[in-house]
């Protein structure tokens, strides 16, 4: 590739791919999307709207609402038809929806719950489906049992079952490790969570990646200044070295995609929604970086 076509090349990407990274050692496209979670004080139209108007075009059904359940287990087919309806309405595509799964009732209801919501994500045409482990540790063999019959059921709909750190059971490198073991599925894998691990074990989050980086299909973006401190706030502003993150990521083979799940909350939408902008160029900043 001549200088001229690779000036045109990065052209088309910058102009067509939201957050893409291009580099001069080969192409990294990671999609930034946004997670819910920030505008969840308003209605899911007003949060599409501001997930829209700070530039995505992807977002996650991470923080179900009163009214909002999402792929939960009691969403109605007339409901999932109004999601379709509503993120096309906005310019939308969802690419995940948060499984909620229980581990204090028998093996045959938890798993009908989660086939149920797997179900529910493939009426949305979701790519993947997202559980963040348990907490107690005397449901942790449960929890693996779920999720291995999750990641195989989730399979045959061609939707990716992905764990995010979470505390417990997904705490950390150790825990998560002992999970992919556990389940043992290859439709089995991780959304990192660099903020998580500092909010719930205090490790470092790169040390921490290292032993799992390969199993890293996403990555939930929120950063985190001290253990069980406050999340919503401002990348950069926290503890998370998000260069010293990617870097690890990108070497491992890292695709993407990146979703923003935090930022700093106000009143104001209009606010809330500048500082989702503000995270996601500083993602395509430290993306340009590495």
């Amino acid at each position: 590739m001549n200088r001229r076509e690779f000036l045109q090349d990065v052209a088309v990407v910058a102009t067509t791919v939201p957050g893409a990274l291009t580099s001069a050692f080969g192409r990294v496209r990671w999609e930034i999307g946004c997670f819910n979670r920030p505008f969840t004080k308003w209605s899911l139209d007003e949060a599409m709207a501001g997930i829209k108007d700070a530039g995505y075009r992807v977002t996650g059904l991470l923080s179900a609402t009163r009214g909002e359940p999402f792929i939960g287990a009691q969403a109605t087919p007339e409901y999932l038809e109004s999601i379709k309806n509503r993120l096309k309405a906005h310019g939308l595509r969802a690419n995940m929806g948060a499984l909620r799964s229980r581990h204090n009732i028998p093996l045959e209801e938890s798993v009908a719950e989660v086939h149920k919501q797997i179900d529910n994500a493939q009426v949305l045409s979701l790519d993947y489906v997202l559980t963040f482990g348990v907490e107690r540790p005397e449901q942790y063999e449960h929890y693996y049992k779920v999720m291995a019959d999750a990641a195989a059921y989730a399979a045959q709909r061609r939707i990716k079952l992905v764990m995010k750190p979470h505390g417990g059971s997904s705490g950390a490198s150790d825990e998560i490790l002992r999970c992919m073991e556990k389940v043992n599925h290859p439709n089995f894998r991780i959304w990192y969570d660099a903020g998580n691990i500092i909010y719930y074990t205090g490790k470092d989050p790169v040390k921490e990646l290292e032993p799992v980086a390969k199993y890293v299909t996403g990555f939930c973006a929120k950063d985190c200044a001290a253990p069980k401190s406050e999340v919503m706030i401002q990348f950069g502003t926290g503890k998370v070295d998000f260069k010293a993150v990617f870097t690890v990521l990108k070497k491992a083979g890292f695709k993407g995609p990146v979703m923003v799940e935090c930022c700093a909350l106000n009143e104001s939408r209009d606010v809330v929604t500048a500082n989702a902008r503000a995270n996601r160029e500083f993602l395509e900043k430290i993306f340009g970086s590495i």
